[in-house]
């Protein structure tokens, strides 16, 4: 992204801002159902530290000062003001770190629960437009402000403790079990950053234009955005029940759903207005969180799946409704078990606590 491609209205445009502005507001019923119970745990944030001791985050921000560029005033200067502006427009409170690795592929990630981190990779920067990358900062920043880095915790985590009890196939079916349903969890986290994104780019032709070329590079001239919808539509909803099968098994160990989907998703959160209601003014605040509901959120989940169920020609899907009462309830049922693990009064080997997954 040449400086020669700035826009007279980056980051200078005025946006509207979202004072106080709970995540609630742009996430996924699956994802918030999760948050919310987690949030809702006895001792979570002790659980959190003594988990985030599998992944040594002063390592890794050793090796991005090695080997990448911070972003600040001196470097990127304009992905620093537009980060900046990503943090004033979602009330975030504190600037993340933010790096640029050497690497031709596009990706963007955000990691660390002490000291949230933003990392992109040339082959991003190097592929979107000003807007463009105005909404994947967005969508980073929303993963900071929803807290999401414990996704990728638990991830490890369970990944990890999978792996060592590959000696007990009914204990590590049911981890494997548990993995399948966070991936999902994760996949919904996407499309929640993806909607965090659009609140601070305000835009949603350059969130569009942005997934397109994820999917295609940097030939939009090629593209159409009505075209590349109806292509995720055909994904969704064709085929038989071969084809459902295998949709199904190449979701597998995947983090994020794909690209299509997302942005069909986008423009269907768009479509029922919830985008307008905050726009407005109308969303949930952070002040409000503590009183949120762990049972109105799944029912919401539950909601949201029934609906999409309803709306797909899926052979497959259209057979196992009842996944929708498992992802809703995932949040509360991994949260419950770790703590149970780790939480206060367990030992780092977790004794005194007999899960009833087989973890132990």
């Amino acid at each position: 992204m040449p400086e020669r491609e700035r826009t007279e209205n980056s980051p200078e445009r005025s946006r509207r801002r979202f004072p106080g502005i709970s995540s609630r507001a742009y996430e996924h019923p699956a994802d918030r159902t999760a948050l919310v119970a987690l949030r809702k745990i006895d001792g979570f944030d002790i659980l959190l530290r003594k988990l985030s001791g599998f992944i040594d985050e002063r390592k890794i921000r050793l090796s991005l000062l090695a080997d990448g560029v911070k972003v600040g005033d001196q470097q990127f200067t304009r992905l620093q003001a537009m980060l900046q502006d990503a943090v004033d427009v979602l009330d975030l409170g504190f600037l993340p770190e933010m790096y640029v690795v050497q690497d031709p592929q596009p990706f963007a990630y955000t990691i660390g629960m002490d000291r949230p981190t933003i990392v992109l990779s040339t082959g991003l920067y190097e592929l979107m437009d000003e807007e463009e990358m105005r909404w994947v900062i967005g969508h980073e920043t929303g993963h900071v402000l929803s807290g999401h880095a414990v996704y990728r915790t638990m991830l490890f985590w369970l990944t990890n403790l999978a792996t060592k009890l590959t000696w007990m196939p009914v204990g590590k079916w049911g981890i494997e079990m548990f993995i399948n349903a966070l991936l999902e969890w994760y996949r919904k986290a996407e499309l929640s950053c993806d909607r965090a994104g659009l609140l601070v780019e305000q835009d949603l032709d350059a969130a569009m234009r942005a997934l397109m070329k994820l999917a295609g590079g940097s030939h939009l001239a090629e593209m159409n955005p009505v075209a590349f919808l109806e292509q995720a539509r055909e994904h969704e909803g064709g085929g038989g029940f071969r084809e459902s099968v295998l949709k199904l098994i190449s979701l597998q160990n995947r983090t994020h759903p794909y690209t299509s989907i997302r942005a069909l998703e986008l423009t269907r959160w768009v479509e029922a207005g919830d985008y307008q209601r905050v726009m407005g003014g109308d969303y949930p605040r952070r002040a409000d969180d503590p009183q949120a509901s762990v049972r109105e959120e799944a029912k919401a989940a539950a909601g949201q799946y029934k609906e999409n169920f309803e709306r797909t020609t899926d052979p497959l899907l259209s057979k196992v409704r009842g996944f929708a009462d498992e992802v809703a309830g995932v949040g509360s049922r991994i949260g419950e078990t770790m703590y149970r693990k780790w939480g206060p009064g367990r030992n780092a080997e977790g004794s005194g606590a007999q899960s009833e997954d087989g973890e132990d």
